[in-house]
């Protein structure tokens, strides 16, 4: 038996939870393609999400390095969101995970149908 625990089982494990939770991906995404956005423009073009959990995942991505938070101290106050260099770098990871989608979404929903049957 192997007692090294998740992460020897899984060595991506830690990256997985880190970019790929709920709202992450859908928000480095907007990010990456629509550039620096305040945050009521990011919570409009994502949707779904609230604002809270909106702020906690931009804090844990500013934690992680991924995103970046400009406050200006003006009235009323604002702050604006931007990936990182390092946010970036995820690109190609969701560049092949879009080309695997185009390829293969309608062989996984052929199988659920065939599952569901």
């Amino acid at each position: 038996m192997n007692d090294d625990g998740p992460v020897a089982a899984c060595p991506i494990g830690p990256v997985v939870d880190i970019v790929f939770s709920r709202w992450t991906t859908p928000i480095l995404l907007t990010l990456h393609n629509d550039g620096r956005l305040r945050f009521v423009e990011l919570h409009r073009r994502i949707g779904g999400v609230t604002a809270k959990v909106l702020t906690d995942r931009l804090r844990r991505l500013e934690r992680d390095g991924l995103v970046t938070r400009t406050y200006f101290a003006e009235v009323p106050p604002r702050a604006e969101y931007e990936i990182t260099e390092l946010g970036r770098s995820l690109s190609p990871v969701f560049a092949s995970l879009a080309a695997w989608q185009s390829e293969h979404l309608g062989e996984v929903e052929a199988a659920r149908g065939r599952f569901e049957a």
